[in-house]
């Protein structure tokens, strides 16, 4: 099992995927992740499946909690108690990192904002995840990923298909996965630089700054170039390289060329496809298939993969010089031989002992796979952690019969 955040505690007040897939991700390199969670409610996450929004209910596999909330321990603490927000500061006190999504009004209701916690413990790394950012007139509204990542931070837009005007669809948690993935690394850092200096920063991380993280080369493109939109990876009209874009197969699957350095791969290329007629073709000599001559050289490139279905070309491409990779369908993910061979799905068996794979954290240490637990039932570590933390078992039930606690 990973260990290397052995022995960092985070103390995580958040819901939904964005901010709790950071702490995954912790959980997965070794942190003890403590997930506070409203005695009565939960993360409303855990409502999705039984209201009908996601697919599933009743023993199915509730995967929107699972993946963001995996290896954790809840504690289902009322907040907004006194009894319940004084056990927030006594955990505040045993923690390297407390990481929220909450907003800054409820922040301060609850009096869990940046002073309080570090009135409680001044070396916490105080984390914040935030729709729009930490300022400006709207730091304060809440944000998706589907408003601020995809739609308001322009993925949507520049991946749309064609010229058609609609957005793409976004797929689910897409944003808020990369999010939790930057806050992960923000922490480390943070954590890191604690350590060499003895000072805990304030992190903030923002789904719309991740979206424009993740467009820079179209955004910066879009400022030096004054475009008003981007380049779209389809080979056809206007493409500027033939090597680059998705190519149709016989079987309405498609292979994606990657090759930047086009002249240096052509031959190989061509070779690879059956066409070394295309090397004697006067059109093609030297740069012009990619310069003079490029449509024709999409054409025949386009014709050519549609002779054949894409497991004819998976196997005719392998030994190929230049980039290439079929476009997978997800469930092909199951038996990629690089997935496999890379521990990137690990096997976890859920608290009714439904057996499913989760996807470990992309970085990995020492070329060792992530070993995954499941995520915890709603408060299912309330009295061990509490108990940790020094209470008597006449003082934990106080607290549950007063409401602070489940």
């Amino acid at each position: 099992m990973t260990d290397i955040l052995s022995g960092v505690r985070v103390l995580e007040v958040a819901f939904w995927t964005f901010v709790p897939s950071a702490g995954a991700i912790l959980s997965d390199w070794g942190a003890d992740v403590i997930k506070i969670e409203h005695p009565e409610t939960g993360d409303p996450q855990r409502g999705l499946t039984t209201m009908g929004v996601m697919p599933g209910g009743g023993s199915a596999v509730n995967f929107m909690i699972e993946f963001p909330n995996r290896g954790k321990r809840s504690v289902a603490i009322n907040v907004n108690t006194d009894e319940g927000r004084e056990l927030i500061y006594k955990l505040a006190k045993t923690a390297d990192v407390f990481l929220t999504s909450f907003l800054p009004d409820a922040r301060k209701r609850m009096k869990i904002d940046v002073e309080d916690i570090k009135a409680q413990n001044p070396d916490i790394i105080y984390v914040r995840g935030h729709g729009q950012g930490a300022k400006g007139p709207d730091a304060g509204k809440g944000g998706y990923d589907g408003a601020s990542f995809w739609s308001r931070g322009g993925v949507g837009d520049t991946l749309r298909p064609g010229n058609d005007p609609a957005p793409a669809g976004m797929r689910p948690a897409i944003g808020d996965v990369m999010g939790g993935l930057t806050i992960a690394g923000g922490i480390a850092a943070a954590l890191y630089h604690r350590e060499k200096t003895g000072e805990a920063k304030l992190v903030d991380i923002s789904l719309l700054g991740t979206a424009m993280w993740q467009l820079q080369p179209d955004i910066v493109m879009t400022g030096v170039l004054g475009m008003d939109d981007v380049f779209r990876m389809t080979p056809g009209q206007g493409a500027p390289n033939p090597l680059v874009g998705n190519y149709r197969t016989s079987d309405d699957r498609y292979i994606f060329l990657n090759m930047m350095q086009a002249e240096k791969f052509w031959e190989d290329f061509c070779t690879h496809i059956g066409r070394t007629d295309l090397l004697e073709d006067p059109r093609f000599e030297g740069s012009k298939f990619w310069k003079e001559n490029k449509d024709e050289a999409i054409a025949e490139i386009t014709k050519t993969f549609a002779s054949a279905p894409i497991s004819e070309w998976r196997k005719r491409l392998q030994t190929m010089e230049g980039v290439w990779a079929p476009v997978q369908r997800v469930p092909e993910l199951y038996d990629d031989v690089q997935v496999l061979a890379n521990g990137y799905l690990s096997d976890v068996v859920d608290s009714s002992g439904n057996e499913f794979k989760l996807v470990g954290a992309p970085v990995q240490f020492d070329e060792q796979p992530h070993e995954l637990k499941r995520a915890p039932d709603h408060g299912e570590h309330t009295d061990s952690v509490l108990e940790e933390l020094g209470l008597t078992w006449d003082e934990i039930m106080a607290l549950k019969v007063s409401g602070a606690i489940l």
